[in-house]
């Protein structure tokens, strides 16, 4: 059943079972159901090793932000007494390294990186190695964006999966998804998580007009947990995800 009428269904009967006829009511029914289909159990990364390393890859697709998600997050796990250590998986451009080294220096972490056009998987191996020998106890891989639709680079993404895979660590893959996207956001969510067992999504770019509603359908279809929303570009503009907060900045309750 389509998310918008399992979500009306919900409403539906709680009006007929709790005798709903107030507007306040009834809205407030909508928001409690809403609450309820993004409240997902958080999928199992696999416990950290003694003496282990987390290992965080982000996939997406063109110009979502994942980068900046990357270094934000970086920045709050170094805060919290991490040692962080990324990796340049995103090889078919130049710029995209150059990117994650200048982000990297603002969140004040080291960066492994290759020359453009390097095997990514390489990267990823590198960076893993790396991080074993300093001592580092979190790893963030950036990939290169890539469209769904495109089966040669999703089939690189399950190398780069497995090469990532066969360390010692608890292994996360988060989904960074546009909250301008409409429904191809769904298709994005669907495709990334068949190639890569997304474990979670970053909501990005929630400090405009957008809602990002469709995140509804991704977390109600494919049972895909929001751990973080990006509010802006600064440093800062990352949170955990909160459902009912979530909700209401939905309904213009709150910012």
């Amino acid at each position: 059943m389509p998310t918008t009428e399992k979500l009306l269904g919900r409403v539906r009967k709680r009006v007929k079972e709790e005798r709903l006829e107030q507007g306040s009511q009834v809205r407030n029914a909508l928001k409690d159901e809403m609450a309820r289909l993004l409240d997902v159990p958080a999928k199992p990364a696999g416990a950290i090793p003694v003496n282990g390393m987390k290992v965080i890859l982000f996939v997406g697709v063109n110009g979502t932000g994942k980068t900046t998600s990357i270094a934000k997050l970086a920045r709050e796990y170094k805060s919290a007494g991490k040692k962080v250590l990324l990796g340049a998986a995103d090889t078919f451009r130049a710029a995209a390294i150059d990117q994650l080294k200048l982000w990297a220096g603002r969140a004040g972490v080291d960066v492994v990186a290759h020359q453009p056009g390097a095997d990514p998987g390489a990267v990823v191996f590198d960076t893993l190695e790396a991080a074993r020998s300093r001592g580092m106890d979190t790893v963030m891989i950036d990939t290169a964006g890539r469209l769904q639709t495109r089966h040669n680079l999703m089939d690189e993404l399950k190398k780069i999966r497995k090469v990532a895979g066969k360390y010692e660590a608890a292994q996360e893959v988060l989904l960074v998804i546009d909250a301008t996207t409409g429904q191809n956001g769904l298709s994005q969510a669907r495709s990334f998580a068949e190639a890569t067992d997304v474990t979670g999504i970053v909501l990005t770019k929630l400090d405009g007009t957008a809602k990002g509603g469709i995140v509804l359908a991704i977390s109600d279809e494919l049972q895909i947990p929001i751990k973080y929303i990006g509010t802006g570009e600064g440093m800062d503009d990352i949170a955990s995800f909160d459902a009912r907060l979530f909700v209401d900045a939905i309904f213009g309750e709150a910012v």
